[in-house]
This record gives C-alpha cells, sequence and structure tokens, in this order.
C-alpha cells in the first residue's frame, strides 16, 4: 500500500472513531512519527497532505529535515522522544511542538533556549501514568507542581502527554491522562499510538503520535 493510501486509511479511521465520540476529526491532528525513517520515506507523505511529524532525537531532525522543510516549509515538526536540557536550545530552534517536558530543570532550560532563541514552542507536559520512570515523565504526585514552576516560566502548556505501558490495556491510562488534563484545565491530550489511536481518539486524544501504521515496521 502506498503513502497516500495508508494515509487515507488513517484519516478514515480517525473519522470512525470521532463520529462515535461524537466528536469532530478537525479536533484530533494525526501525528506522523518519521523517527529513524530516511527522507525519501516522508516526502510521499508530505506529497499525499499529510503536515504534521514528530521525530524522537533532536539530531536526526536537524540531519533530515533541513532538506524537507525547503521544499515544504509549512511543515510542522514535533518532537515526541525524551529531551536532555542541554539539547534545549537546538530543540526550541528545529520544533514547533515539544511533548516531552517532564522535569523541572528542563523548564528552566526551556525557559532560557525560549528567550535566546525569540521562540515559544508549544509544550506538552509528559505523564508517568504508568509508573515507569525508564519511559520518562513527571510522576503524577509532582504534576502540579511542575505545571506551576512551567506557568511561572512563561513556558506554553497546552496539554499533557502519555506512553502507556506496553501490551496491556491502554484505555485505564488514557482515560486517566484526560481526567487529569481537565483538573488542571489543560485542553491537549497527546496519547494513543498505532496500535490504539482509536482508542485514545474515544477518550479525548487530541494529538495522536501514528508511526508504524503510516510507515509500516522498521528494520
Amino acid at each position: 500500500m502506498n503513502a497516500a493510501l495508508r494515509l487515507s486509511e488513517i484519516h478514515d479511521r480517525i473519522a470512525h472513531a470521532c463520529k462515535l465520540a461524537h466528536r469532530e476529526p478537525a479536533e484530533v491532528t494525526l501525528v506522523a512519527v518519521s523517527k529513524t525513517h530516511p527522507a525519501e520515506a516522508i516526502a510521499p507523505l508530505l506529497e499525499a497532505g499529510q503536515r504534521v511529524f514528530g521525530e524522537n532525537r533532536v539530531q536526526e531532525a536537524q540531519a533530515k529535515w533541513p532538506g524537507l522543510r525547503e521544499r515544504w516549509p509549512d511543515a510542522e515538526l514535533h518532537l515526541v522522544g525524551q529531551l536532555q536540557s542541554n539539547k534545549a536550545e537546538d530543540a526550541a530552534r528545529v520544533f514547533d511542538c515539544i511533548h516531552s517536558l517532564d522535569r523541572p530543570n528542563l523548564v528552566t532550560a526551556l525557559a532560557k533556549a525560549f528567550d535566546k532563541t525569540g521562540r515559544q514552542v508549544p509544550c506538552f507536559v509528559q505523564v508517568d501514568v504508568g509508573e515507569e520512570p525508564q519511559k520518562g515523565g513527571c510522576p503524577v504526585s509532582e504534576l502540579p507542581a511542575l505545571l506551576a514552576l512551567a506557568r511561572e516560566a512563561d513556558i506554553p502548556i497546552i496539554g499533557l502527554m502519555c506512553v502507556p505501558p506496553a501490551e496491556i490495556e491502554a484505555a485505564p491510562f488514557f482515560a486517566f491522562l484526560d481526567k487529569l488534563a481537565r483538573d488542571h484545565g489543560l485542553d491537549g491530550r497527546s496519547m494513543g499510538m498505532s496500535g490504539d489511536y482509536e482508542t485514545a481518539i474515544m477518550l479525548g486524544a487530541t494529538h495522536v503520535r501514528v508511526g508504524t501504521a503510516l510507515f509500516g515496521a522498521r528494520g
């Protein structure tokens, strides 16, 4: 199946999930996760109309995207992987959205980076909903303090993000993130990947991060 057909199929599935949830498809942003895929694999999706892409690493995005953005200047790039504090300035220059703000020292680094670059990049706070520290994410108990710190530093927080534990039902974790976002007055919910994005949409996702279903399995 070519890129345009895969993209069309996913849009159909998003629309169906939205219909079941009494939502509008326009409320859901499809983030095509292009990490580890070369520029020549990304270009067909851009040609098919996809404009929002996700990368895991700053260096990979720096290497891959300048040429693509020359051809498609309206492409939007989201950082969906962990961010080291010493890469905050590079991230502020390259990305249009950051999904993985998860600790106080990263708030400090991003505030400095935004001041230096003159860019206020919208951020999601990543929450460790499954109590899996190896994945990154702010512990739930520390979320109110981190949100307060980020707001004090003028970081534009647009929502919460999670990566539920693998190989168990994701729905309870999505529902939990949705509740946390509501409790904190946040509109954005970055949740759901190739295997569960329809469930995430049913439970309030505003951004779904889909890689394998768009690009095929990575080698």
